[in-house]
């Protein structure tokens, strides 16, 4: 269908029906002159076994993203479910969204965060611009679980944690 032929969406119902389909909650991060940066996101999925690759999705009006794409390295940081504070502190404009959280080197140089589930370290393979969104698909490097702990889940909007 061509992009003329799309039928148009209420912008609230498409958000309030995408909602009921849970997420788990990332931060990519990232060094940018020697600053830790960083940016939480919802849109993570991995892509291929062969090349291992992982996708993330930022918005185009993202100020942190042109940071991460100029570094060519990025690492997922797959929270835990007790880390929401540090999700809200990467989802805000914060100048300095590292000043509480305690982060080490990855081996590409990108902020591993403390207490995350796992992470996966990349450098950027290939942006694709899709509508108010890029498709960012990394190359992976190196990954590792941390702990065995459940996910910080967002569902409808809220916070959730995933229970067996």
């Amino acid at each position: 269908m061509s992009p003329e032929h799309v039928p148009s969406f209420d912008s609230a119902k498409f958000r309030q029906v995408l909602g009921h389909f849970p997420t788990g909650v990332t931060v990519i991060s990232s060094m940018y002159e020697d600053t830790p940066v960083g940016l939480a996101v919802g849109s993570f999925a991995s892509l291929s076994l062969e090349p291992p690759q992982v996708l993330f999705c930022p918005g185009k009006q993202s100020s942190t993203w042109p940071k991460i794409q100029q570094s060519g390295a990025f690492c997922v940081n797959i929270l835990a479910e007790d880390q929401e504070d540090v999700c809200r502190v990467f989802a805000s404009s914060a100048a300095d969204k590292f000043a509480e959280v305690g982060w080490r080197k990855s081996g590409n140089g990108s902020p591993i965060i403390d207490g995350v589930l796992a992470y996966v370290d990349c450098t950027v393979a290939d942006v694709v611009e899709a509508g108010d969104h890029y498709v960012v698909i990394g190359a992976v490097h190196d990954l590792e679980v941390r702990h065995e702990g459940g996910p910080l889940l967002f569902f409808r909007g809220g916070y959730g944690r995933y229970t067996i």
